[in-house]
């Protein structure tokens, strides 16, 4: 399997967050990627690429424009407002106030396009998530060819990032852009796996009203995990959406056991919508050694997700990485996924 690896990621390297009310050591760190690409060079998966550049239309597609202009100039903004070091947000409009009006202050604006306080706003983060986004879609193209499967190495992550916001440590949405890109190309029927610990909000938003892209989700239950206000099992889509969208949240703690039967119902709904693309939102958060997260999850595990994925079936599978804190740990838990993913393929064709 092919990698396309983001090496403009290092640029967006935050110092600090905020989290439980403190300012805490970034755990969304440069050496997350570092440590994944090192796996995957010693595991000899495959060829690793660099990004071909497609452009910012296909960005336009799944984000606002206004939001990308934003995000573009943020950061020069905010230095030459005097600002130092990186840029948090202070202030949100919340239920009554107006968010359809974009104002001048800075601060404002950070609140407008943004979702927590978490996500720092580094001088290289615009750069990072741009060529993220366009690792994506050189991985999308992979796909979509000869190759029919890829894995794109990136950071910052995506799936918490809306149409108009930022947050979860995500500026671009890489699935969604992904998934918008696929449609584009003519591909009728595109499915988002999401494995991540926490539930992509971002991504179930952009799809929500739609039925050409199934969103289904297995994360931990929003009433006590990150994003909190998104990912409950009865949010099913709406309008044309409505049934092509899936969430299996599991209380923190949950077994193994639990997490692959959720699994097994995310993926029969996703067999009986038979995607031509099958993009796999690679959150290894789910490690039992997550700083930040609290499921039991280990490399046995992970290669046996990879080979249920290969399994599956799917005519073409795109890897997205998303989550996963445990910085040493990282790479060796997505190349089991991948090997496993490769080992099932391998086993479909000898049978």
């Amino acid at each position: 399997m092919k990698t396309v690896y983001n090496q403009h990621h290092a640029g967006h390297a935050a110092t600090h967050e905020f989290f439980r009310g403190r300012l805490v050591p970034a755990f969304e760190i440069p050496a997350r990627a570092d440590y994944v690409l090192k796996a995957v060079q010693e595991a000899a998966l495959g060829e690793v690429l660099a990004p071909v550049d497609h452009g910012l239309a296909p960005l336009e597609r799944v984000h606002a424009p206004a939001y990308l202009r934003f995000l573009r100039g943020a950061y020069a903004e905010w230095r030459a407002l005097g600002g130092e070091g990186d840029a948090f947000p202070a202030v949100w409009p919340v239920r009554s106030l107006r968010a359809d009006v974009e104002p001048q202050s800075f601060a404002s604006r950070m609140g407008l396009y943004s979702m927590d306080s978490g996500t720092p706003l580094t001088a290289g983060a615009w750069e990072a998530a741009y060529w993220g986004a366009q690792a994506t879609l050189s991985g999308l193209d992979l796909a979509l060819g000869d190759e029919r499967r890829a894995y794109v190495l990136t950071r910052p992550p995506g799936h918490h990032a809306g149409a108009d916001f930022f947050g979860g440590y995500c500026f671009i949405n890489n699935a969604a852009v992904a998934a918008e890109a696929a449609r584009d190309t003519g591909l009728q029927r595109v499915a988002i796996l999401d494995v991540d610990y926490h539930h992509g909000n971002g991504t179930q938003a952009i799809f929500y009203e739609r039925a050409d892209v199934f969103y289904a989700s297995l994360h931990g239950d929003p009433q006590t995990e990150y994003p909190f206000f998104l990912g409950h099992a009865d949010e099913r889509g709406a309008g044309p959406g409505l049934g092509f969208n899936a969430n299996e949240p599991l209380p923190a703690g949950s077994s193994n056991e639990a997490w692959f039967a959720a699994l097994e119902r995310l993926l029969g709904q996703l067999q009986a919508f038979a995607p031509e693309l099958l993009i796999v939102s690679l959150g290894v958060d789910t490690y039992g050694g997550d700083p930040i997260s609290h499921f039991k999850l280990d490399r046995p595990e992970f290669a046996a997700l990879g080979e249920r994925l290969a399994a599956f079936g799917a005519p073409r599978t795109l890897f997205l990485q998303e989550g996963g804190y445990a910085t040493e740990a990282i790479g060796l838990n997505v190349v089991a996924v991948l090997q496993g993913f490769e080992r099932g393929l391998e086993q479909a064709r000898s049978r």
